[in-house]
């Protein structure tokens, strides 16, 4: 998932003022440019400023390289690299969230007489799977026919003041997501489009479809090349009463094949209640109710508890898809642990600044909003960004955070990228995108042998583009290749 959120802070543009030569980077010492990124800055029409590098040698006192590496920078998602490591140390690998159904009336031949009660305290993976699972838990327990409502328990975290449309203007994006205890699936829905030449028409197949969500086709099937296949489409969403709408209209050209659009359309407690419906009828239950939200009673008694997969398998999804809900999930889960529930972004940054403390790491920069990176407002340096670095790889549980990093030409976000090439699986990194933003860090075994860690921020109006993505292969290239 390419990290982009609901956003509501104005753009930072870092403009240069000269154009490169080799150089040496004001105010961050001696080191001048490697000439291969030089090079590539040259090509692009790069100015200096806007760029920072840190290379370092596991185990070595000194950095290899540091240009502009004190300043700090917008770093995207790899900013996430300094959550889930905090989380991974502070929580530990084998930390699970759970998920627990209760009920306030005896369930009786199959029946609940009353509400059945679901509390959330922040699985950051209860995807479709495994929310099916929670259901047919309750099937096998006896559970048949619920004549109550269905409530959901979100007390454990804070519903905290945004919008999904806040940041980009595009609140029907599923990386705009706003975080909540019992999120599912991610609140979103994967739309498949498949072109059916011999009916002249094209499929729209929803996974998950919720009970309370219908889909109006209008697509017509067109006959041109393929030139971006989203160009042409138009999608609507109109809330009635208690269901939704979903209209694709304008045209899709057949040369594209089948593709998938993951979309948010409906807010929280209709999306659990209409994938709760939908489930529960697959599953052979009965449920008429509607939905709300409420703390659990005291007097309720548990009924089952579901639990995630341990944090250790959970970070490798945040950092291998750079899934940015999910960051913010962990985030608020570390506030809640380290000061009690309900946790809050700033217990949970709190809890990320203890963990700096603890390692005697101080970074007087780093400004904090979300744990992600999906901010104008977060910042920090190479050279901290560097230390995090150092210090995972120092860690206890070095193997577990080093593995959740996408591995070049192979999985996550890295696996389209260095294939065929003397890179491809010698790195693992974290990348970042935003607009006027990429960034890439982690670690690179050269061709000596030796494990760098490596960090580079790029902040310009243009380091987005293709040619930004060449001046990061620039320096990886030249860090394996170094002598």
């Amino acid at each position: 998932m390419k990290p982009v959120p609901p956003w509501k802070y104005a753009l930072l543009l870092v403009l240069g003022l000269g154009w490169l030569a080799p150089v040496c980077a004001a105010g961050a010492g001696p080191d001048p440019l490697p000439e291969p990124v030089a090079q590539a800055l040259r090509n692009h029409g790069f100015p200096a400023r806007g760029l920072s590098l840190y290379v370092h040698e596991i185990g070595r006192d000194e950095p290899v390289l540091s240009v502009e590496a004190n300043r700090p920078r917008q770093p995207a998602s790899v900013m996430k690299l300094l959550t889930t490591l905090a989380a991974l140390e502070a929580l530990s690998p084998a930390w699970r969230w759970k998920t627990e159904a209760y009920v306030t009336q005896p369930v009786r031949d199959g029946r609940l007489a009353g509400d059945l009660y679901i509390k959330g305290y922040g699985d950051p993976y209860l995807v479709i799977e495994h929310f099916w699972r929670l259901l047919r838990a309750l099937r096998a327990a006896g559970l048949e026919t619920i004549e109550g409502d269905l409530v959901l328990d979100q007390s454990q975290f804070v519903r905290e003041a945004g919008d999904p449309a806040d940041f980009d203007n595009q609140p029907l994006r599923a990386y705009n997501v706003l975080p909540n205890a019992l999120l599912v699936n991610f609140q979103a829905v994967n739309f498949r489009f498949i072109p059916q030449p011999p009916d002249k028409r094209v499929q729209i197949v929803a996974d998950p479809l919720p009970a309370n969500v219908e889909i109006e086709n209008r697509v017509t099937l067109a006959d041109g090349a393929c030139r971006g296949w989203t160009r042409r489409l138009d999608m609507k969403v109109r809330h009635e009463q208690d269901r939704t709408r979903v209209i694709f209209s304008g045209a899709y050209d057949a040369d594209c094949g089948s593709n998938e659009l993951f979309r948010v359309v409906s807010e929280p407690a209709p999306y659990v209640l209409g994938l709760f419906r939908a489930l529960w009828a697959e599953l052979g239950g009965r449920f008429t109710g509607g939905v709300r939200e409420a703390a659990v009673p005291s007097e309720a008694t548990l009924f089952h508890t579901a639990w995630s997969p341990p944090l250790a398998d959970i970070i490798r999804s945040i950092n291998k898809y750079s899934n940015n809900v999910m960051t913010r999930q962990l985030l608020l889960t570390l506030g809640a642990e380290r000061a009690g529930a309900p946790g809050t972004t700033d217990k949970g940054i709190e809890a990320v600044r203890a963990w700096l403390r603890q390692k005697n790491l101080a970074f007087p920069e780093l400004v904090l909003e979300n744990g992600a990176g999906l901010s104008r407002e977060e910042t920090i340096s190479a050279r901290h960004l560097g230390q995090v670095l150092l210090a995972g790889w120092q860690s206890p549980y070095m193997p577990e955070f080093v593995s959740s990093l996408p591995i070049a030409a192979m999985d996550g976000t890295l696996r389209r990228r260095f294939n065929g090439a003397a890179l491809e699986g010698q790195m693992h990194l974290k990348t970042g995108l935003l607009r006027d933003v990429r960034s890439v860090a982690g670690y690179v075994l050269d061709r000596a042998g030796r494990r760098m860690a490596v960090v580079c921020l790029h902040n310009h109006a243009r380091a987005d583009s293709a040619a930004g993505e060449a001046v990061q292969e620039a320096l990886l290239q030249w860090v394996y290749e170094r002598p």
